[in-house]
């Protein structure tokens, strides 16, 4: 009997998730064994052509990391998604666009002029840029393009299920592989993780405020942070309360707040205002200068509220901010 098809692509990401594969240590041997991957570039020497030559639906399944940016990016994903019976969003920026969200706060114009001309370290006196085609002696050369705006991967091809995570807990992953090779999946459309609150699991629970509490918000740097009391007690940034568990709590255990990659849980329709909202509970402040005075302590309130969301957000959706109302 043959042996499952999978392929794993890697698009606008940081390489985290591939990482997360290696992380499965012996394990990995049991998938390698159970599973015949058709289509790993950054592991094994497969190219392009071997998918396109591929029947429709030949790959059982097939694992995308990565926010789609780029005309490539978008051309794999809407190939592999051909390919493939099942595809997986993986990783928090194929999910919900991850960090290279982000820059949708800025029109692709002012991304390019910042890396190509502004910033400290250009040196580019003729104010070169690339070009989708140029002609070169050796012929015509072709890059991707870049698109207006970056998307998560269901914005641009049907999604069947999605792994949180920055980078994805291999447990997850081991989950998600165990259950496709039984053929016990979820409803299509899940998320492939517990649908709890982090809080909920937290091993500093007992400590969390239930009241307001919070005079002034901290960054990790500037306190000495107690390892067993809750860190939103401490003033501390932690997203816990509206961030999905099932990462074993990996930040809380080195002493770090959560910083919200595993995305929302079910109920929750937008990960930032649920967040912002849990905060404000908690701010001990009714004097409005107080409170824009503790306020000043979140120096960049888009990249922490959304900083692994901003596509996806209802913010976003709604407000069409930059790059997603029609500039260059």
């Amino acid at each position: 009997m043959s042996k499952p098809k999978a392929g794993f692509y890697w698009c606008a990401s940081c390489g985290g998730c591939e990482e997360s594969v290696v992380d499965l240590a012996e394990d990995i041997l049991g998938v390698v064994e159970a599973i015949d991957f058709v289509f790993f570039p950054v592991a094994m020497d497969f190219k392009r052509e071997d998918v396109e030559a591929m029947e429709d639906g030949e790959m059982t399944v097939c694992f995308i990391n990565g926010a789609i940016r780029s005309s490539e990016q978008r051309e794999m994903a809407e190939l592999l998604r051909r390919k493939s019976q099942v595809l997986i969003a993986y990783g928090s920026c194929s999910y919900q666009g991850g960090i290279p969200g982000l820059a949708n706060l800025c029109s692709r114009e002012e991304i390019f002029k910042f890396v190509y001309h502004d910033s400290p370290s250009t040196d580019n006196p003729q104010g070169t840029r690339p070009q989708v085609r140029f002609d070169a002696p050796e012929g015509e050369l072709e890059l991707p393009s870049l698109d207006k705006e970056v998307k998560s991967l269901d914005q641009v091809v049907e999604v069947d299920y999605y792994i949180p995570g920055c980078a994805p807990p291999t447990a997850l992953l081991k989950a998600a592989v165990e259950a496709l090779l039984s053929g016990d999946m979820p409803p299509k459309g899940s998320v492939i993780a517990p649908d709890t609150a982090l809080c909920d699991d937290c091993p500093r629970i007992d400590t969390k405020p239930a009241e307001p509490l919070i005079t002034e918000f901290k960054r990790p740097w500037q306190i000495q942070i107690d390892h067993e009391k809750c860190l939103l007690a401490q003033g501390l940034l932690c997203l816990g309360p509206a961030t999905r568990g099932g990462c074993d709590h990996a930040c809380i255990d080195g002493n770090m707040p959560c910083s919200g990659c595993m995305g929302p849980v079910s109920r929750v329709r937008d990960q930032g205002a649920a967040i912002i909202s849990a905060l404000g509970s908690l701010l001990n402040h009714d004097d409005p200068d107080e409170i824009d005075k503790a306020l000043d302590g979140i120096p960049d309130p888009a990249g922490t509220f959304y900083r692994y969301g901003i596509p996806h957000s209802t913010l976003y959706a709604r407000c069409g901010i930059t790059a997603g109302n029609g500039e260059s």
